[in-house]
């Protein structure tokens, strides 16, 4: 049996097509609405925008967490993620997703930091129906 870790999330519909979410650990709140394509306000993230930030934040993350442990710096790291979502079934049909990294960083570290960055559990955990270009850019 894999070993798994427990995040509680607690959802509570605002109505509206707004949905309230508590991350239980911290408390923190994020509000999600329905975009204006599909009958919301728009107002908000969608679930579907959290989606791919979450991949974009993700990938991140674990770079994160390599160059700390290496002593890479990474603090003017950044993305752009662009969503195209397709219909019939309404899905996730693309991600475009544009890492900026920072400048002086090695042959090797780049490469190091890219296999990981593909480890992070929201890349592993998309549908391989869903298409990801995924571009590390370097200045």
């Amino acid at each position: 049996m894999p070993t798994e870790t427990l995040v509680e999330i607690n959802g509570a519909y605002q109505g509206d097509l707004r949905v309230k979410l508590t991350h239980a650990p911290s408390n923190t709140v994020i509000e999600t609405d329905a975009p204006k394509d599909n009958q919301g306000k728009g107002e908000r993230f969608s679930p579907t925008d959290m989606l791919v930030a979450a991949l974009g934040a993700c990938m991140v993350t674990i770079m994160g967490i390599v160059a700390k442990r290496d002593g890479i710096n990474l603090n003017d790291v950044t993305f752009k993620a662009q969503k195209h979502m397709y219909q019939n079934p309404r899905r996730i049909g693309k991600i475009v997703l544009e890492i900026y990294m920072p400048a002086g960083l090695t042959e090797e570290q780049k490469v190091k930091l890219e296999k990981f960055a593909y480890t992070c559990p929201v890349h592993e955990s998309l549908s391989k129906d869903i298409e990801q270009d995924i571009k590390f850019i370097y200045p």
